[in-house]
């Protein structure tokens, strides 16, 4: 099947390019009642608007101008989250409920993490990558009260103009002609709170996103192995597979080929888990047993493993 967007973020787009008073035909503006729109119709629209508008800027312009809303469920998923690291990891995996087969990739050192942008269009490539990154700049300033800003933007293509106004547009460092396009941002951001948190409103959101992609049959397996588990966190390898009708060493063939394991996935988001029960306040004996440990003890061990802290030491700095 054909790939599509969110007519959400179909509709963000051309609302600003209306804004900026660049002629759209009336056969590419998305309709109201269409939840999707298929990725060829947005290939037409880019084309339309880059033609009409002498701004070699323009995709730049246009992601700055895109609000949550515009991100349809995903958006307000992540604004519902506690702290900024669980927003990005929500997005990595929601963003094909935003836009089917484009994708963004975490990379993370002792310092930063970065989120790697991987597109699936070909037509006005470099004009959508800067909108999709500007985009994402856009959102990370609201939802964290302007608190964290990017170390740095990198482009995978030359300037298309000035590249002072880059910075401009973006207020944060940009580079260009890298072999990637992607957002950098220092290790210590991910601890920062969202100015918009709820927990219920989070888990609801999440429910609704889970069979929404499950509905577009977009999960990678890796996604799939990470929803399962943060249902059920006692699984092990073996009980996962066969729920996904996989052999074990089949799952981790498989995963092996999306740049992962099954140990990896399960220690990331147990990791994940603990630290929002911890923020929660349950007694370690109870984050123990929810996330599947034989006692405190081997919960405590775990965790210092992960975060180089014990349990009490992160509680006490959050």
């Amino acid at each position: 099947m054909p790939h599509t967007i969110t007519v959400h973020y179909a509709q963000g787009i051309l609302q600003a390019a209306q804004r900026l008073g660049l002629p759209v035909p009336v056969e590419l503006q998305a309709a109201s009642l269409e939840p999707r729109i298929p990725l060829q119709r947005q290939d037409a629209f880019w084309e339309a608007i880059c033609t009409a508008s002498g701004d070699p800027l323009l995709g730049l312009r246009l992601g700055a101008a895109l609000q949550v809303g515009h991100l349809d469920m995903v958006g307000a998923l992540l604004m519902s989250c506690e702290r900024y690291g669980e927003a990005l990891e929500a997005l990595l995996e929601y963003f094909p409920i935003i836009a089917e087969g484009s994708e963004f990739q975490r990379e993370q050192d002792a310092t930063q993490v970065r989120l790697v942008y991987r597109p699936s269009y070909a037509v006005r490539r470099e004009e959508r990558v800067e909108a999709a990154l500007a985009s994402l700049v856009h959102l990370t300033r609201w939802i964290t009260g302007d608190q964290v800003r990017p170390q740095r933007l990198a482009l995978g293509h030359a300037a298309r103009g000035e590249p002072s106004r880059y910075a401009e547009v973006l207020q944060c460092p940009v580079s260009f002609d890298g072999t990637e396009s992607s957002l950098s941002f220092a290790l210590a951001d991910l601890d920062v709170p969202l100015i918009q948190a709820n927990a219920l409103m989070r888990e609801h959101l999440r429910a609704l996103a889970d069979a929404q992609l499950e509905r577009l049959g977009a999960q990678s397996l890796a996604a799939r192995v990470q929803h399962l588990l943060r249902q059920h966190p006692r699984w092990g390898k073996e009980r996962v597979a066969d729920q996904l009708e996989l052999s074990g060493r089949h799952l981790n063939r498989k995963l092996a080929d999306e740049g992962t394991s099954f140990k990896l996935l399960r220690e990331e988001l147990l990791h994940a888990m603990a630290e929002q029960l911890l923020r929660e306040n349950p007694r370690l004996s109870e984050v123990a047993e929810r996330l599947g440990f034989s006692d405190e003890s081997a919960f405590a061990k775990a965790f210092r493993r992960w975060s180089g802290m014990t349990p009490g030491q992160f509680r006490q700095g959050h």
